[in-house]
């Protein structure tokens, strides 16, 4: 009797197009095991009244800064690895989101690059910095670091590719969409990693290296500097996976956040919530919100993968689209996906940390984007954006119809204004802005209107 006999026949039509298309067993057993939660009640939910806020957590300003020595141990047997699979589509872009400009002659990997490098450098640690990359971003990101000689590790390969796997009809059976075959797959969310750093040989080449830890987050976080403090951390109280968590703001309300569920910590994603559940909103109540900066340990995450090939379980999002991302009418389909982060909930003895700010400032949108732009944060030589502002970001509402696209961004502010002194800054409607503009305090501007150079607001 086949693994899949007691799965529908749609289900079972869906592995087998996973399987013909060489996917690995790990792969396989990895789809079988969200195909098998789709079918549970309530599938890929998790409903507020069954959560509970979570208590106080382990600060990193509470962590004691290792000794030199220590500092350099710890490191030296630490990867630091960037979530690269992203095509910037949101935002207009066709190449790797990672490739755009934050800085005159810098790109999110450049700057990356030179925060590895510069960590290298300050604790001789060895630091191998790999990238996990989807089909697209692989070749134009590997060929940007090629500007950077010394980035590259004589034995641990400098990317892995992502997964991908079926995305399916309402029924279980695999979509088909003969008009663009590429179509019909998708990624697994970022949950996939795991299985995609065994199936690469990554897992098996870093252990071998002696690599013990790895610190993931994405490549558009510019705050995701590798720490001495959590290093250190983890090895001394043996910790096998950590979340890097902020406290709630506003601004974080449709981002992943902690809570308790029969006494085990779980992340909660937006994707989670069941229609008519308001409760997801309340930054308050939660308070610790997944920044996406995770420390793993390797030689546990093997042990894991050794008894359950699909380790770690993780909970399933259930993710509604069309086939067709850019056609509405097309196909409805639906991606099962899984959130890296979410292995908090499964991996035993999991812990999360409260981070400052400044080691979350990711760049999601083109308001994200002119804040990095603008002169609220300098970047140092060590690939540092130091901020210039006295307290808190400045935050950024620009009118989506006008400002969403990167071309049309850039062409209504081709320099970014000055924001260390601004607290907030609303955009509504058509606004251009000229050279050397300065924004104080918390401004709002209705277009359609030109801001001449020089203006103070």
């Amino acid at each position: 009797m086949s693994s899949e006999a007691h799965l529908s026949d749609h289900f079972a039509e869906t592995l087998s197009k996973m399987r013909s298309a060489g996917a690995h067993p790990m792969e396989l057993a990895a789809l079988r095991r969200r195909l098998e939660q789709l079918t549970e009640p309530g599938a890929g939910e998790l409903p507020g009244n069954e959560l509970e806020p979570l208590d106080d957590i382990s600060r990193l300003v509470d962590l004691p800064e290792p000794d030199a020595e220590e500092a350099r141990r710890v490191l030296d047997r630490t990867a630091v690895l960037k979530l690269n699979g992203g095509l910037g589509t949101s935002m207009g872009l066709t190449g790797p989101k990672s490739l755009l400009e934050i800085k005159p002659g810098k790109t999110f990997l450049d700057v990356i690059a030179m925060q590895v490098l510069s960590t290298r450098e300050k604790y001789n640690a060895r630091l191998p910095l790999i990238l996990m990359n989807s089909a697209g971003t692989r070749e134009p990101s590997l060929e940007l670091l090629k500007k950077y000689p010394d980035l590259a590790d004589d034995v641990i390969p400098a990317d892995f590719l992502q997964g991908r796997e079926p995305k399916i009809t309402a029924d279980g059976r695999p979509a088909d969409w003969p008009a663009n075959p590429e179509l019909e797959w998708c990624p697994p969310g970022h949950g996939d990693i795991y299985v995609a750093l065994a199936v690469s040989g990554m897992l098996e080449t870093l252990l071998a290296e002696g690599i013990r830890w790895c610190f993931v987050s994405n490549s558009d976080n510019l705050g995701a500097l590798p720490d001495a403090r959590i290093a250190a951390w983890l090895a001394k109280e043996d910790i096998p996976f950590a979340m890097e968590t902020v406290r709630g703001t506003a601004a974080d309300r449709k981002g992943g956040h902690l809570a308790r569920r029969a006494g085990r910590i779980v992340l909660r994603e937006s994707a989670q919530v069941p229609d008519g559940d308001d409760s997801f909103g309340d930054v308050g109540k939660w308070r610790f919100y997944n920044t996406n900066n995770i420390w793993v340990d390797l030689e546990r995450l093997k042990a894991l993968q050794d008894a359950d090939p699909a380790a770690p379980h993780l909970p399933l999002i259930v993710n509604r689209k069309t086939v067709d991302p850019a056609d509405a009418a097309s196909t409805p389909v639906i991606q099962l996906e899984t959130a890296m982060g979410a292995a908090i909930g499964s991996v035993e003895g999991a812990r999360a940390i409260e981070i400052p700010r400044t080691r979350f400032a990711p760049v999601k949108t083109t308001d994200d984007l002119l804040v990095v732009r603008s002169d609220a944060y300098v970047l140092d030589d060590g690939g540092e954006m130091v901020p210039e502002f006295t307290t808190t970001p400045p935050v950024v509402s620009l009118s989506k119809e006008f400002y969403k696209l990167l071309p049309d961004f850039e062409a209504r502010i081709p320099a970014a204004p000055s924001l260390k002194e601004c607290t907030s800054l609303a955009v509504d409607g058509d606004v251009t802005f000229g050279k050397n503009v300065v924004v104080r305090g918390d401004v709002k501007i209705t277009g359609p209107k030109t801001i001449p150079d020089g203006e103070v607001l």
